[in-house]
């Protein structure tokens, strides 16, 4: 029997690298993309090269240490392995707000310009596989700020008398007519080319429109990686800034394993230029403030935390995803990971 491969870019990442775990015990060979280039972006504390040696212990995982925009190098891949490729998951992006805001070129480049060429790759040489492509809420960019909030003790919550998303937000939400960070411009450009390989060429294309992508293999920093950055920083009792909104901005967290079930109920029942918002939903949700208490309560945490007033641009007040479309459209995937593990496992790991 011949064998089948997944693609996969920004495979040291942490979703990429989970979905290198998952879909390699499925039987699949892995080709997996990444140069470390979070180590350019965040410094050594982003560097992914033990998750990379980790993969390389994966007997059917082949690695590719090339750079996402080197066209060339990324095509002869596509030219020998061709319709072996069954599923391409694209998850290599220059991922930080703040790095974008200095070098928009290079995010352009990283995030818009080489999802379209793997888009064009994909459909010359593989257009029966899937498009997976890892995409984010901030493609909204501060549209969700312009609900209607409460400010309580902890948090900001939505207005009960609001007719607006009481089960999170949804794909309604529109994405104009808005400030984006060049972080969420770029990522839009990039998601809006995979919704037409679908819609106009009627190929297999998904975006995924994630929350906070979380779990204990996340190399979090400052500029990126919310929920792993800031617990392991509350563990080791360091100091910790809260940009804007007193701390009390909310988030909902997916761990990567319940994002990667999410690709492989795609995988098993493709369709053409969706996008899926993908979070924790309510339940997993919470704010700077309550992660700060909980870390004070569970773990004993004395870190000294500094809030700033201002907000970083694009920033969201408010995110609980709803995930009803996803839900409708694949009823068997389910949420395993709570909040609570979720930090549990971040915490021992």
């Amino acid at each position: 029997m011949s064998k089948k491969y997944i693609l996969i870019t920004g495979s040291s990442g942490l979703i990429g690298s989970e979905a290198a775990d998952f879909f390699s015990k499925k039987g699949f060979c892995i080709l997996g993309i990444d140069n470390n280039f979070r180590k350019k972006f965040f410094g050594n504390s982003g560097s992914i090269l033990q998750r990379k040696k980790e993969l390389e212990l994966i007997s059917e995982y082949e690695h590719f240490d090339y750079d996402i925009r080197h066209t060339k190098k990324i095509e002869n891949i596509f030219k020998k392995f061709k319709s072996k490729i069954k599923c391409i998951i694209h998850c290599a992006a220059q991922p930080s707000h703040d790095w974008a805001k200095d070098n928009p070129l290079l995010d352009f480049e990283i995030n818009a310009k080489s999802t379209l060429d793997l888009l064009i790759m994909f459909k010359r040489f593989c257009p029966e596989a899937s498009f997976i492509n890892i995409s984010t809420n901030k493609v909204y960019g501060d549209n969700p700020n312009k609900l209607d909030f409460i400010e309580g003790d902890t948090r900001f919550e939505l207005n009960k008398k609001s007719m607006y998303y009481p089960n999170g937000i949804n794909e309604t939400m529109s994405t104009d007519n808005c400030t984006h960070s060049f972080f969420g411009a770029s990522k839009l450009s990039g998601d809006i080319y995979v919704q037409e390989f679908g819609k106009n060429l009627k190929l297999n294309t998904v975006s995924f429109r994630g929350g906070c992508l979380t779990g204990e293999n996340h190399r979090g920093v400052e500029l990126h990686g919310f929920l792993s950055y800031f617990i392991n920083t509350l563990k080791n009792n360091k100091p910790y800034k809260v940009f804007g909104y007193k701390g009390k901005q909310v988030r909902d967290n997916i761990h990567s394993s319940d994002l990667i079930n999410c690709f492989w109920e795609y995988f098993k029942k493709p369709v053409a230029g969706e996008i899926f918002n993908i979070g924790g939903g309510r339940k997993n949700s919470c704010s700077i403030i309550e992660v700060i208490e909980l870390m004070k309560k569970k773990y004993n945490s004395k870190s000294k935390i500094t809030f700033i007033k201002k907000n970083r641009t694009g920033d969201h007040i408010w995110w609980i995803t709803d995930n009803s479309k996803f839900s409708k459209f694949y009823p068997n995937w389910k949420i395993r990971e709570s909040l609570d593990n979720i930090i549990k496992k971040i915490v021992q790991k």
